[in-house]
């Protein structure tokens, strides 16, 4: 394999990564702030892809599709919380029955299982990107997908910030400080959820941008991929204090998605993608316990 062959391959995980890094971002707010395990993800993604993908068919601004996107991921994680909360159903029973609803809504928008639009316009093909300089133009995806990201980490480390930010931690951490601050913890979980939702649409509107296609399959699996990188991210960088989490968990779906390249890279072929991920995830979420343990011990010592 020559070098020009890996760099490609390099640029091409990295690109992945970064997109995914949005996902991570969500979960973040549900498997770290909240606990709460929600499968919603796992049609919330395709929901972004097709939401974008139609709109991007029909003419409109690919960046106005990446926000009304999000927007639907929002509702979806509405409709997830008030069956928890209103409803009163299991957390993980709440995100499986939004998930498989969606995956109907999601056909009823796209139309069909797979919609390409390759002659569409979209953020990584339009008269922009043709007009950068010459020495830029190699790198136009990875800095508009930069951008995204970006501006998506910036956003949400600005809300924690709030009063409304502090709210949704405590909620995860401490459900009775709410409570004591005449709050309601189940508004601060739907919330939350509506936020996480809303960033794993909008990684799903970027994929589809992206690969300038939407498949009814394509969110099989953002869960485990969402949490492998929040779990790498946020066990790799642990003692960098100075490190925000959620520029944590976007460098380790970066280092997942190169994992997952080197390994394929190694023989492995495609279809063998799935067992790299399971594997990988176990061998993340046994490291993390080993450590966790020796620190354990050290502190009863």
């Amino acid at each position: 394999m020559d070098f020009a062959a890996v760099i490609d391959i390099v640029m091409g995980a990295v690109e992945q990564g970064l997109i995914y890094g949005i996902l991570a971002l969500g979960l973040l707010i549900t498997y770290r702030i909240l606990d709460f395990p929600d499968l919603t993800v796992d049609s919330s993604f395709p929901l972004g892809a097709a939401i974008t993908a139609v709109l991007t068919v029909n003419g409109v601004n690919p960046l106005l599709s990446l926000l009304c996107a999000a927007a639907a991921g929002a509702l979806a994680g509405l409709v997830t919380g008030l069956i928890h909360v209103r409803c009163h159903v299991l957390d993980l029973l709440s995100g499986i029955i939004t998930m498989t609803g969606l995956y109907s809504i999601n056909l009823r928008i796209a139309g069909r299982a797979n919609l390409p639009f390759f002659a569409s316009a979209t953020l990584f093909k339009n008269p922009l990107t043709k007009s950068l300089p010459d020495w830029l133009a190699p790198y136009s995806t990875l800095v508009i997908i930069l951008l995204i990201v970006l501006a998506a980490k910036l956003l949400l480390d600005a809300y924690l910030r709030t009063k409304a930010g502090f709210l949704l931690r405590a909620a995860g951490d401490n459900a009775s400080v709410v409570t004591t601050l005449a709050r309601d913890v189940g508004s601060v979980k739907i919330v939350g959820l509506m936020i996480a939702n809303a960033l794993v649409a909008l990684a799903g509107a970027v994929m589809a941008q992206h690969q300038r296609t939407f498949d009814i399959s394509m969110g099989t699996g953002t869960m485990v991929t969402g949490l492998a990188s929040v779990i790498i991210g946020t066990n790799l960088f642990k003692s960098a204090g100075w490190m925000k989490s959620t520029t944590m968990v976007i460098i380790g779906s970066v280092l997942y998605k190169l994992c997952v390249s080197a390994a394929i890279s190694c023989g492995l072929e495609a279809q063998d993608m799935k067992l790299v991920t399971a594997v990988l995830f176990l061998l993340i979420l046994v490291a993390a316990q080993t450590q966790f343990k020796r620190k354990k011990v050290r502190i009863h010592a």
